[in-house]
């Protein structure tokens, strides 16, 4: 899959330049029609959105631990009650954090497949994904298969 190494300004951000990418190249499944300019725009916009919104949530769970850490560094002599209360917050903001920056990595990834011409293919065994599959969670990296195969290793 090849695409153009040309540049274009991206209007939503103002002065961007992003890679243009040639939509026939992206793998679809048989069956689906090919990519429209306007789908890829579509997707790559909630991509764009997602890539805000989960940063501001890594940002604002880190200071959050910031401030748990801090405040558990506090009072040595409190009860068990309230250190267990406040490992728990703890425990819970860092599950956050930590799937915010997942999130955020398979946001970011997305684009660069996007931008690569590669969007589409599975990670995995270079199959299409799926448009359909695509169009729903657009972060989605390997096809069906591949993520059952990979959820029941779990």
């Amino acid at each position: 899959m090849t695409t153009t190494r040309a540049t274009a300004v991206d209007k939503s951000s103002g002065d961007e330049a992003r890679p243009v990418v040639d939509v026939s190249t992206l793998a679809v499944r048989d069956g689906e029609d090919p990519w429209t300019t306007d789908e890829l725009d579509e997707v790559r916009a909630t991509l764009d959105q997602d890539i805000e919104r989960f940063a501001h949530q890594v940002e604002v769970s880190e200071a959050e631990l910031v401030g748990l850490l801090h405040d558990g560094n506090e009072g040595a002599g409190r009860d068990s009650a309230d250190v267990g209360s406040a490992n728990f917050e703890r425990d819970a903001e860092i599950s956050l954090a930590n799937n915010a920056r997942e999130m955020l990595d398979q946001s970011r990834l997305a684009v660069r497949h996007i931008e690569r011409g590669t969007y589409g293919q599975c990670d995995n065994c270079g199959q299409p994904i799926g448009k359909g599959r695509l169009m729903v969670f657009p972060r989605a990296t390997l096809c069906v298969t591949c993520k059952q195969r990979e959820e029941r290793r779990s």
